[in-house]
């Protein structure tokens, strides 16, 4: 029986044979403080599970010496035509093998399932808590010493590095990068960001099918993600502000030959790693993710952050609360003019100089952990402090943001007890504080049947309320929280209204919206017992979100409340929903909270 060590790792007499065996003929030093690699409790010399292992991997024509005890690393490849995102990332898996192979390594790719937000319904985060087992467990079950992760498309990053970070191993993340920048007739268009502007102008004429088609096909127009500050490039900038990315990581373009330098260098950075036993754990301290949040308020970044954070710092052990968002961000100006929240999108971030500038203006003003440990090995201030803005028109000093607020307001009241967000460089101010009458959709159905109804009692000044489109009421907590605006309203030019949701929304999004409201309706929160003409107010100055109605009413409401019927009685869906945590813990299941390392399964044959 396997005994659990005090840092949760379980250690069995067949890992110590193994690592025996490891020391044996054709093991060489590998330099890594002492230490064994762990590869080679596969691969050492000396047992008879040594030789299956090795011969079976030959039969790919790989020669002996790739077995001697050099580093193995895993390459995590989220590549799948179903995720355009990532089409890319066998070019890229290539470069990194180069790197590699210079300096000494032992690449091998493996493929995890892939995350592809424009085609995968219900939402791709139902799925991010699956990637990251798949992760986890290919791992764990796997010859590697550190890992390389390929990602993308929004929740592929979260999903690797949620995995990685429970085995604790070396690891470095690659993001595939933006595509270059939308261009349609005589105008520069974002992904996403327009999708929502252009599907509205069809509703009021502005706008023909044929006009639809012919710029759908002109803002898609290279390999790579999203190139809006949308939650794709908000992760990947993330990656680089936790120090788990190389500088730049977060902007180059995805057709940009320099996009394949950073991976060959990566590959070659990762066997570093490896010898020096750089591990996950420390590079993401708490000063790391307090180094992200306040990032994410300066590029005006994705509200998707908030739930990929928390869920990544309780895999790997440090103290995240939602609470922190706003007390960390509260002050954080926005300095970078991109869609969503401005002009400019992601090719002109990198060419004004990309995420290190922001680096530096956030570090030169005290905002900043310096000292905080990046995969390079060096500290952050060391990769930025000789940043250069060539634009400034893009990217903006702190003493002169493009938007006074870019953190992310975190609300209570009696309509969200333990919590919801809003974005507010995103929001219409007018509407920062406001009170309006509640006009409530049940769920998704329930709006797509009744938003555009010449009928619907609804004016400006009401607020919009959908309901069961959290973790557990989709389920999987899809990014329907943008919900467009009744159809006679734009046609009179109304275009924001207040909107109240447990949904999430896309980072490409925009409007005063108010999102990730928890406890979520499905699990029985207040959200559920709201009615229409219910008198519900905004102030986001003083962070409140409340719900006129008396406590007394609210009982008898909560009495009369059924929850919804399952979606499912087997599979992933099933044991996602019994096992969920709600939006201000971060969506993870409950029972992948925490680490466990990556010890050396035991043998097999």
């Amino acid at each position: 029986m396997a005994k659990s060590s005090k840092d949760g790792s379980k250690k069995s007499s067949t890992n110590k044979s193994a690592a025996k065996a490891a020391t044996g003929a054709g093991a060489k030093d590998t330099g890594r403080k002492g230490k064994t690699l762990r590869s080679q409790g596969w691969f050492g010399m000396g047992t008879r599970d040594g030789m299956v292992h090795r011969s079976w991997m030959k039969n790919q024509g790989l020669p002996q010496h790739l077995f001697d005890g050099r580093p193995v690393i895993g390459i995590c490849n989220t590549w799948s035509e179903a995720t355009p995102c990532n089409a890319h990332f066998r070019e890229i898996a290539e470069y990194v093998k180069r790197g590699v192979y210079e300096m000494g390594g032992f690449p091998i790719e493996f493929p995890v399932m892939s995350l592809g937000e424009p085609v995968m319904r219900p939402t791709t985060m139902l799925f991010r808590n699956l990637v990251s087992i798949d992760v986890e467990e290919s791992i764990r079950a796997n010859p590697f010493d550190g890992v390389i992760l390929l990602t993308g498309c929004d929740k592929t990053t979260p999903a690797l590095m949620m995995g990685a970070a429970s085995c604790d191993l070396p690891a470095l993340v690659i993001s595939g990068g933006p595509m270059l920048n939308g261009r349609w007739r005589d105008q520069t268009i974002g992904s996403g960001t327009h999708v929502w502007k252009f599907t509205e102008m069809l509703k009021t004429g502005e706008m023909t099918q044929a006009d639809l088609l012919e710029a759908e096909v002109a803002m898609s127009r290279s390999k790579g993600h999203c190139m809006t500050m949308g939650t794709a490039s908000t992760m990947a900038s993330l990656v680089e502000a936790l120090g788990m990315g190389l500088p730049t990581n977060a902007a180059i373009p995805a057709s940009d030959s320099r996009r394949y330098v950073l991976a060959h260098m990566a590959g070659r950075r990762i066997v570093e790693m490896v010898k020096e036993d750089l591990r996950m754990s420390k590079v993401l301290t708490r000063e790391a993710f307090e180094n992200a949040i306040r990032v994410n308020g300066a590029i005006g970044g994705s509200t998707n952050a908030v739930v990929h954070l928390l869920a990544l710092a309780g895999r790997i052990g440090v103290k995240l609360d939602l609470s922190d968002w706003d007390t960390l961000g509260k002050d954080i100006p926005c300095l970078v003019n991109l869609m969503p929240s401005g002009e400019y999108l992601m090719e002109d971030f990198f060419y004004a100089g990309g995420l290190p500038v922001v680096l530096r203006e956030l570090a030169k003003n005290g905002k900043l952990h310096k000292n905080a440990l990046t995969v390079n090995g060096k500290t952050m201030w060391d990769n930025v402090k000789d940043a250069k803005n060539w634009n400034e028109k893009v990217i903006f000093p702190f003493g002169k943001p493009f938007k006074p607020q870019g953190g992310i307001a975190v609300l209570t009241g009696n309509l969200a007890p333990t919590g919801a967000v809003l974005k507010p460089s995103a929001a219409t101010p007018r509407l920062m504080k406001h009170k309006g009458r509640a006009v409530v959709f049940e769920d998704i159905d329930d709006y797509k049947a009744r938003i555009d109804d010449p009928k619907l009692d609804v004016d400006a000044d009401c607020v919009l309320v959908l309901k069961n489109c959290g973790p557990k009421g989709y389920p999987g907590f899809p990014e329907v929280g943008n919900f467009a605006l009744p159809a006679k309203l734009l046609k009179k030019g109304v275009k924001d209204m207040i909107r109240i949701s447990d949904a999430r929304m896309s980072g490409t999004a925009y409007g005063t919206v108010v999102l990730h409201t928890s406890p979520e309706a499905a699990a029985g929160g207040p959200l559920a017992l709201v009615k229409n003409g219910d008198v519900i107010e905004l102030d986001v100055a003083k962070r409140k979100l409340v719900l006129h109605v008396s406590e007394e009413e609210l009982a008898q409401r909560r009495k009369a409340w059924k929850p919804l019927p399952p979606h499912d009685t087997r599979g992933w869906v099933k044991l996602y929903v019994e096992s969920v945590m709600q939006a201000d813990k971060g969506v993870d299941q409950d029972f992948l909270v925490g680490s466990s390392g990556a010890p050396i399964p035991r043998e097999s044959h």
